[in-house]
């Protein structure tokens, strides 16, 4: 067996938020009427979350570099989250870079999409898609947005700026996926959180396996392996590895990645309980292997600029 990876760590997904700005309308929902959403009770993250709370969870982690993605930061006032976290002391690597948010169907995307794009922290967007009948386990408006030529549109001009794009989304809309990522193969997607296994039934562990194994066929998709315990409340080792290993037999290590999702991921697990679980899956793999899960896959995916560990380079740890 290899050594367990040691190197440094580019975490590539996590949020941040001051909840005094009072611009997370998904959370303000869960302060006052008491809002669950698919992972349940969202009592635990109505706090502020900031560069000091993250560096706290991540500190036995090696954790140089961070990717801050969108969280959920309200539509009546685009642009603000990118310029909220550039305010910020992000001289220790936390939010090095942004993946930002806008409604790729907003009459007003196309300015939106070239003002984020124009900063240079912004690498990518997200405007997530996943829908669910079911009002508390859906985090779109509305169905079917993969295929509405206006929200295509968007996406196209946001392509069109070199900008990664984040696909979020449950996997019943898979089908859906595929054909947007073949009609657009010059954009990098990347797949959140292992492709969202919400169905724990055999059917709906099956669609799942089916789905991912289909998008990681496709060479401009990226898989992210995150808050797999936000679908699993009663994880083990065992159930999680089950479900990264098939991950990791579709998207192969040079196309995944880990990552946190903190502080969401903290609802089942604390930082060090995620990370365990990712050393350990990955420890059969060769060294190379692991640095791509840990470390290369996300410097590539959302331009970080990071030096290789591998080359004996000094990193500033977060």
């Amino acid at each position: 067996m290899t050594a367990r990876y040691d190197g440094s760590v580019i975490d590539p997904h996590h949020h941040l938020w001051d909840l005094s700005l009072k611009r997370h309308p998904w959370l303000e929902k869960a302060r006052t009427a008491g809002e669950e959403m698919v992972f349940g009770s969202l009592a635990p993250l109505l706090r502020d979350y900031g560069i000091a709370d993250y560096r706290a969870d991540a500190a036995n982690q090696n954790v140089v570099a961070t990717v801050h993605i969108e969280a959920g930061w309200s539509d009546a006032h685009p642009l603000e989250e990118s310029r909220w976290l550039d305010g910020l002391d992000r001289s220790a690597g936390v939010a090095r870079r942004y993946v930002a948010r806008v409604p790729l169907d907003s009459p007003d995307a196309a300015r939106l999409i070239e003002a984020e794009a124009n900063n240079p922290n912004v690498v990518g967007i997200r405007d997530i898609v996943s829908w669910h009948p079911e009002p508390a386990k859906s985090f779109a408006a509305r169905a079917y947005r993969m295929v509405d030529p206006v929200w295509r549109a968007g996406l196209a001009h946001a392509s069109g700026l070199g900008l990664v794009f984040d696909l979020m989304l449950y996997p019943w809309q898979m089908v859906e996926a595929l054909d947007l990522v073949t009609a657009f193969p010059n954009t990098l997607f990347v797949l959140n959180h292992g492709g969202s296994p919400a169905d724990r039934t055999a059917g709906g562990m099956a669609l799942w396996r089916s789905g991912l194994r289909a998008l990681g066929r496709q060479p401009n998709v990226r898989l992210k392996i995150s808050d797999l315990v936000a679908y699993d409340n009663d994880w083990t080792p065992r159930s999680l590895g089950s479900v990264i290993e098939h991950c990791l037999d579709c998207f192969g290590p040079e196309r995944s990645m880990f990552a946190s999702d903190f502080p969401v991921a903290g609802l089942h697990a604390s930082f060090d309980e995620v990370y365990a679980v990712f050393r350990a899956v990955a420890a059969p793999l060769s060294i190379d292997e692991q640095r791509a899960l840990f470390f290369t896959t996300a410097n590539d995916t959302y331009r970080l600029g990071m030096s290789d560990p591998a080359l004996g380079e000094g990193e500033n740890h977060v």
